[in-house]
This record gives C-alpha cells, sequence and structure tokens, in this order.
C-alpha cells in the first residue's frame, strides 16, 4: 500500500487514511441520527475492505460487506428526518447476546482454521458489528452499548497488530459510541 506520510514511526496509507476519516464522518452524523449517515458508512466500508483485505483481517473485510447492505437498508429505513430510536424488550436482548456468544463461540475456530491474523478479537469485532449495526438500522438504541464494547475490542486489536491509525480511530469510536447511546436514549425518554 502507497504511504501517505509517516508519524511517529507509522507508515500510514493513503488507504487507510481515507477509510478512516470517511468512517468516522459517517459514525459522527450517526450520533445525530441523521440519515446523511448511510452513504459515509458505503463508502468507507468499500475502502476498509480493501485495507483489511490487503493485510489478513478475514472477519473485519467480511464485515464491510454487511455495513454496506445496512448502508443501503439504512438509507431506505430511515425517514428522511432521521432516526426514530426506541428500546428493545428485554426478551429481544436477552436473545441478542445468546446469539451473539453462541456465534462468537462457533466463528473464532474456522477464522484459525483458515488462517486469519487475528480469531476470537476478530470474530468478535465482526458478529458484534453485524448484531449493532442491525439494531442501528431498527433505530434501536442498544446498539451504542454493543459498539462501545465492539470499538474497545477493535482498538486492542488493531494496536496489538500494529495498524495504529485505525486503532486511533477505534478508540475514537469508543467514545463516540458514548455520546450515540446518550444521545439516542435522550430522544428515547423523550417520546
Amino acid at each position: 500500500m502507497r504511504t501517505l506520510f509517516t508519524i511517529w514511526g507509522y507508515d500510514l496509507s493513503i488507504l487507510e487514511f481515507f477509510a478512516a476519516l470517511t468512517s468516522f464522518v459517517g459514525v459522527g452524523i450517526a450520533i445525530t441520527g441523521k440519515r446523511a449517515t448511510w452513504p459515509w458508512w458505503i463508502m468507507s466500508s468499500l475502502l476498509y475492505g480493501i485495507f483489511f483485505l490487503k493485510v489478513n483481517l478475514i472477519a473485519s473485510a467480511a464485515l464491510q460487506v454487511v455495513f454496506i447492505a445496512a448502508g443501503i437498508w439504512g438509507w431506505y429505513g430511515w425517514a428522511p428526518t432521521g432516526a426514530v430510536p426506541g428500546k428493545l424488550l428485554p426478551k429481544a436482548k436477552l436473545l441478542w447476546a445468546i446469539a451473539l456468544l453462541i456465534s462468537w463461540v462457533a466463528l473464532a475456530p474456522f477464522l484459525h482454521s483458515i488462517g486469519a491474523a487475528a480469531t476470537w478479537s476478530d470474530s468478535f469485532i465482526f458478529l458484534g458489528s453485524f448484531i449493532a449495526q442491525i439494531l442501528m438500522v431498527y433505530e434501536k438504541y442498544e446498539n451504542w452499548p454493543l459498539w462501545f464494547l465492539v470499538d474497545a475490542v477493535g482498538t486492542v486489536e488493531y494496536f496489538v497488530l500494529g495498524y495504529k491509525f485505525t486503532a486511533v480511530l477505534y478508540l475514537a469510536f469508543t467514545v463516540m459510541a458514548i455520546l450515540g447511546w446518550r444521545g439516542w436514549l435522550s430522544k428515547t425518554s423523550q417520546k
């Protein structure tokens, strides 16, 4: 990958920079619940899909396909005025948590068997993001606490693997998830 510049000994590629930039803008818009978030998600997912394939993070690359589909679904699913957040029923929360746990335990060994660069953490990032994205498309405020967990794991994974710029982005996402959670919860409480 072509280097845009080197910062603190890290060669930041042009691809990683623009993937991170478009992703940051998309999440920033999502915090506000505006429908304009979805084209940014699609754009960033295309770029990060290529990046993750190049660095052999197979689950993270596959996740970008999910994000692109969710971006299209979200664009048509959300009203032009944006998200109208609601809460999941307790039973639905439990079912989503069980689905995440079972699928996580099932996917990690598969990733190991195909030689992925990361297994348990990338499996959690893939599945947690998948579920959080569905909850976001359905305008459920519980997407944000799940994004918080996924982004915290992503921060550690990408830092350990040496993708420091993406790790910093995920650290910012972790903070942004708290802001999104608070903002969407206040909109839910106003109903």
